[in-house]
């Protein structure tokens, strides 16, 4: 019977114009482009600078000012209030003048993360040249030495994929059923709940672990990114996520009569779920009213494990922590679902 259902979605989902192109597109979107702009490096500050000393020293800082990635020169001005009317009119983000061998940053700190990061790598750079230590200071990177944003990102973004996969369009596909009647017709079958409810999800399950292996595949051959922990583990993570994604999506359905009413109700969660997980900030960032909802958010520690698991090449005994969260997180939403679903018969 259940064999049979599952074949049903299959062949729905086939038929369907729309889920086929955005089960191939959305993970080649989402691993192609979000990694090239979801990044919180600041780059392209324009400087102004204002060198009063015309030094072979100054000259020397305002050259490397010019060649650094993270700075667009924006000219040497006169005075220090011709600066500030570029910076008054959006043209320049920072300001150093040199005068008597001393060095005055002014950032425009509209943009509080722009004009903090920018101020900062400015300061080095200036410090730089002016060395006070005895000895030279050595940084030692223990995980990700090259700095790279993109290897930070991409195993998150995993997350985002899952969540669509597993939990809209399970929502939505059991909504429409609703709308369109034919949810009825099998609730007067002998079809019990669970082969319903399984019939519903494996499929989607199934999508999932399909466009995992599609994302693994693209961070190899785009960028040359590959998990230093067990790859076996990331698919365990992404099936405890989706376990809690399809059965929250299968709760919305039971409580919503149309797709409009599903739909904002998992976007107005789904959003507030993302945005508390650490995804894009440091949770430790947060307030602690806030910090404490990541105690309950399953998204948070999929995110959490499956850096360490991509990064720093952390295995089931350093996620441990994590993969118990999503199992129970999990099996409690799995619980709610089938209650929360009626089936007259």
């Amino acid at each position: 019977m259940i064999k049979c259902l599952i074949q049903k979605e299959f062949l729905q989902i086939r038929r369907n114009a729309f889920l086929p192109k955005l089960i191939i597109m959305f993970p080649i979107m989402i691993m192609c482009v979000m990694p090239w702009v979801m990044q919180m490096e600041v780059k392209n500050i324009v400087v102004d600078v204002v060198d009063i000393d015309h030094t072979v020293e100054s000259q020397r800082l305002v050259q490397q000012i010019a060649a650094s990635n993270y700075f667009i020169f924006g000219g040497q001005k006169a005075t220090y209030a011709e600066a500030m009317k570029d910076i008054e009119k959006g043209r320049a983000d920072v300001i150093l003048e040199i005068r008597d061998g001393k060095y005055l940053i002014a950032a425009n700190a509209v943009n509080g993360t722009k004009g903090a990061m920018g101020s900062a790598y400015l300061s080095q750079i200036v410090t730089s040249r002016q060395p006070t230590l005895n000895s030279p200071l050595s940084t030692l990177n223990l995980y990700n030495k090259g700095q790279d944003y993109k290897l930070f990102m991409i195993p998150a973004l995993f997350a985002i994929v899952m969540m669509l996969m597993t939990g809209f369009l399970p929502t939505l596909n059991i909504v429409g059923e609703k709308e369109a009647g034919t949810i009825e017709q099998i609730n007067v079958t002998p079809v019990s709940k669970w082969s319903f409810i399984l019939a519903k999800l494996i499929p989607y399950w199934l999508i999932a672990l399909f466009v995992i292996t599609v994302c693994l595949l693209l961070a190899w051959i785009v960028y040359g990114i590959t998990p230093a922990g067990p790859v076996w583990l990331i698919y365990v993570l992404a099936m405890l996520l989706a376990l809690f994604f399809s059965s929250f999506g299968l709760i919305v359905s039971n409580y919503s009569d149309t797709m409009q009413q599903a739909m904002f109700v998992m976007w107005f969660f789904v959003v507030s779920i993302m945005l508390l997980s650490g995804l894009f900030t440091p949770t430790r960032s947060m307030p602690q009213w806030a910090y404490v909802t990541t105690y309950i958010n399953p998204m948070h520690y999929f995110i959490d494990a499956i850096r360490t698991v991509f990064i720093r090449g952390g295995g089931l005994h350093e996620t441990a922590h994590q993969v118990i969260a999503l199992a129970g997180i999990g099996t409690l939403m799995g619980c709610w679902a089938v209650q929360s679903y009626k089936k007259n018969n």
